[in-house]
C-alpha cells in the first residue's frame, strides 16, 4: 500500500469539519460530471487585526474517499487565512499532507479548490447566503433543475 493510500485512510478514521455550517456567512458548491462528485464548502469569517479572516470552515461531499480527504485537510488549513491568501490557494495545496495526489485523483483537489473559489466569490456580507447555508444542503440539490453546465440525473433503481 502507498504511503498517500495510508494518508488518505488515516484522515477518513476521522474527517474534520465535515458537516453543514448553520451559521456560515459563504457557501460554495461545485460538482464534476466527468466523476459524478459533488462538494459544498460553508465558510464563518472573524475580524482579526483589522482583516476578514475564515475563523471556520466545513464541508459536504458526495464523491470519492480522496475528495473527502482533501476536503478535511483544506477545512484545517484554511482557518486564520485571509480572503486573499485563501483565494491564492491551489489544488495541490490544499491537499495539505497528503502530498502530491496521483494522477488519477488530482480532480479531488480541484473539486475542493473550486468549492473554495466558489464560496469566495459569493458575498460573505449578503444575507441571503446565511439562508441558504440552512436550507440548501447538498442533498437537496440533487434533485434540484440543473444551473448551467452541469447536469444532475438521480438514478433510479
Amino acid at each position: 500500500m502507498s504511503d498517500f493510500e495510508d494518508k488518505v485512510r488515516e484522515t477518513l478514521a476521522n474527517p474534520q469539519n465535515q458537516g453543514e455550517m448553520q451559521d456560515a456567512d459563504s457557501v460554495g458548491t461545485v460538482g464534476s460530471p466527468d466523476c459524478g462528485d459533488m462538494l459544498r464548502m460553508w465558510l464563518k469569517f472573524t475580524e482579526k487585526d483589522g482583516k476578514k479572516v475564515i475563523d471556520k470552515a466545513s464541508f459536504q461531499s458526495f464523491g470519492c474517499q480522496t475528495a473527502i480527504a482533501v476536503a478535511s485537510m483544506a477545512t484545517e488549513m484554511l482557518k486564520g487565512k485571509t480572503l486573499d491568501e485563501a483565494s491564492k490557494l491551489n489544488a495541490q495545496e490544499l491537499s495539505g499532507d497528503l502530498g502530491a495526489l496521483p494522477p488519477m485523483k488530482i480532480h479531488c483537489g480541484q473539486l475542493v479548490e473550486g468549492a473554495l473559489k466558489n464560496a469566495l466569490d459569493s458575498n460573505p456580507s449578503n444575507s441571503a447566503n446565511d439562508s441558504a447555508s440552512t436550507t440548501n444542503t447538498l442533498a437537496n440539490n440533487i434533485n434540484d433543475k440543473p444551473k448551467g453546465s452541469i447536469r444532475i440525473v438521480p438514478l433510479e433503481d
